[in-house]
């Protein structure tokens, strides 16, 4: 590589758990720069989910980090062309991106949800991804189907 690697930013904390995971969901869900609106979005839907699940004996950020464990792929088809054919070829991905990952499919999928405001639909999709259902676990599932059925070509890996 001819650049030196950019740093890596560093994400504070957010007010209210004290942690950079939420920061940085927020940061994925946030829409030109309105970041107190993003952050207003996934307390309400927090509380939501904690309306929602009353007899949980976990807290509503619990919750909410056992949904991204649970959406969360460990593997994922990458295109790579061989002699002028392009296999999907099955690899490992890295700890950043499996957590960059399922934040956005669960940001995605609430999106595509029907419901009132973000927040109903977010909390829909937690609670969703905390039961093993709904479209990002669907995701996951379809991401390791794919990288099942291609194992075959795993040593093309790069």
């Amino acid at each position: 590589m001819r650049k030196a690697k950019p740093k890596k930013r560093q994400i504070l904390p957010d007010p209210v758990f004290g942690d950079v995971k939420v920061t940085r969901f927020v940061n994925h869900l946030m829409y030109d720069g309105k970041k107190s609106i993003a952050f207003t979005i996934f307390y309400s839907a927090l509380e939501t989910v904690k309306a929602k699940l009353p007899n949980e004996e976990k807290s509503p950020l619990e919750i909410w980090k056992a949904a991204l464990d649970n959406i969360t792929p460990q593997v994922e088809v990458k295109s790579r062309r061989v002699g002028g054919a392009t296999f999907q070829v099955p690899t490992e991905i890295r700890p950043d991106r499996k957590e960059s990952v399922s934040m956005k499919n669960m940001i995605l999928y609430s999106r595509k949800r029907g419901g009132k405001t973000m927040a109903d639909k977010l909390a829909a999709e937690i609670v969703d991804a905390f039961n093993n259902q709904g479209g990002a676990f669907k995701r996951k599932e379809d991401m390791h189907r794919m990288a099942e059925a291609n194992r075959a070509f795993a040593h093309f890996r790069f």
